[in-house]
């Protein structure tokens, strides 16, 4: 496999476990949970590109034109780095017999971005701590990145197939 074929599989791996992460997302709002706003996700980009990282409150920040937008496409774009990540991490030959465990362990561990980085620079605190129920929020932090690591592992087996 050759490093475009390799790149390829990484940018639809990177999709399609973002995609099983928003599955998850809405089957967790349909029950009533809070999830992600990407809104906020996309002013914190968009704020980025103007040089500001941390803000006390990213909801009291001023609003960035096209935010909404700006926070999906870095959603996926997150993603489509985490899959180049496991691939990094296991070398090339995972996306060809991908094996779920290694995938797991990526997709969980890359929840030290959102409790480490993004919600500090958020103002929400590290680990979730300025909200009113930290230990939940590190909780659903966890579950919906394992979550995306399971979509890592059963988008890799669904391209794996369908290149046959």
């Amino acid at each position: 496999m050759n490093i475009v074929e390799v790149l390829t599989r990484v940018i639809f791996v990177g999709i399609g476990a973002t995609v099983v992460m928003d599955v998850w997302l809405t089957m967790l709002r349909y029950m009533g949970v809070q999830t992600l706003n990407f809104a906020f996700i996309g002013r914190w980009t968009g704020h980025l590109f103007r040089g500001r990282f941390a803000h006390r409150s990213i909801g009291q920040a001023q609003a960035i034109s096209g935010e909404v937008t700006w926070g999906w496409l870095t959603h996926y774009a997150v993603g489509i780095a985490f899959a180049g990540l496991l691939v990094a991490v296991q070398g090339a030959a995972w996306i060809q017999s991908p094996s779920i465990l290694p995938a797991v362990a990526i997709g969980f561990s890359t929840v030290v971005i959102p409790l480490f980085v993004m919600q500090p620079a958020m103002g929400l605190g590290f680990a979730a701590s300025r909200t009113p129920a930290p230990l939940k929020s590190c909780l659903r932090s966890m579950a919906n990145h394992t979550v995306f690591g399971l979509g890592l592992y059963l988008s890799a087996v669904v391209i794996e197939w369908i290149s046959r």
